[in-house]
């Protein structure tokens, strides 16, 4: 008994099985990935909720004292990434018992604490050491609210993983996709790549819903609003560091 748990402490992935959830290999390399920023860009369906639910709960099981917070662009969605996760407490042989147990929060007997939160900045101020954040439908998440949670990371050095599919040309998640750097781990998985959804559904959810949001939602591709002006690459095309700053020559003061 202590062997296998020990086993299931050391691999995430034997610990996703343990409870039910077999994954593919690019959720294998979600649950395996021990660096500090992760985006991911994938399809509806794909699982990426489900996965990151399984790394928080394994985060807390096995890393005392750790504080995940799930955050999203509504309080509802954040509880629905909670209620992933406590599916998969409840789906183990022997769930521990919790100290604290409610619609947005438990402690485990370790002291590791899961709060769910929406994504106002203006409620999550007050945390700091937080081990893990994840940020579901990053997209939609304003940046406002990205740039509160970033700071609470620094203590513990915690991990923050943003997952989406894209919501347009716009937003930290689209910037950080595109012109993050190289301190983020981008993992792009389309609905072609998922086992679980067949061509016949994807073309009967092309046709029901145009191209334009196929694109987006199983394609995973940034596509322009048909609302705007001006696309996003002519308005960038637009900044120059090349032109210099216009200089005024002082007018004395007159006497």
């Amino acid at each position: 008994m202590l062997a296998n748990d020990m086993i299931l402490a050391l691999d995430p992935v034997r610990f996703s099985q343990a409870i039910g959830i077999d994954p593919d290999p690019w959720q294998a390399e979600v649950l395996r990935y021990e660096g500090k920023r992760l985006l991911l860009n994938c399809c509806r369906q794909s699982g990426k909720s489900t996965t990151c639910a399984t790394k928080a709960l394994h985060t807390a099981l096995y890393r005392p004292k750790s504080l995940i917070l799930c955050a999203s662009p509504s309080l509802r969605q954040s509880q629905e990434l909670f209620r992933k996760i406590r599916d998969g407490l409840n789906a183990l042989p022997d769930p521990p018992r919790l100290l604290e147990d409610n619609k947005l929060s438990l402690t485990l007997p370790n002291y590791s604490r899961i709060l769910s939160l929406p994504g106002d900045q203006a409620t999550v101020r007050g945390y700091s050491g937080v081990t893990l954040i994840l940020e579901d439908e990053a997209a939609q998440v304003s940046d406002e609210f990205y740039t509160a949670i970033m700071p609470m990371l620094i203590v513990n050095d915690g991990q923050l993983i943003s997952m989406s599919t894209p919501f347009g040309k716009r937003g930290h998640f689209f910037e950080e996709w595109t012109n993050g750097g190289d301190g983020w781990k981008r993992i792009e998985i389309d609905a072609t790549q998922c086992p679980r959804i067949t061509a016949e559904q994807l073309e009967q959810q092309r046709r029901s819903m145009g191209d334009l949001f196929y694109e987006q939602e199983f394609l995973c591709q940034f596509v322009e609003t048909d609302r705007q002006t001006f696309s996003y690459d002519s308005i960038r095309r637009a900044f120059t560091d090349e032109v210099e700053p216009l200089q005024f020559e002082e007018v004395p003061p007159c006497t």
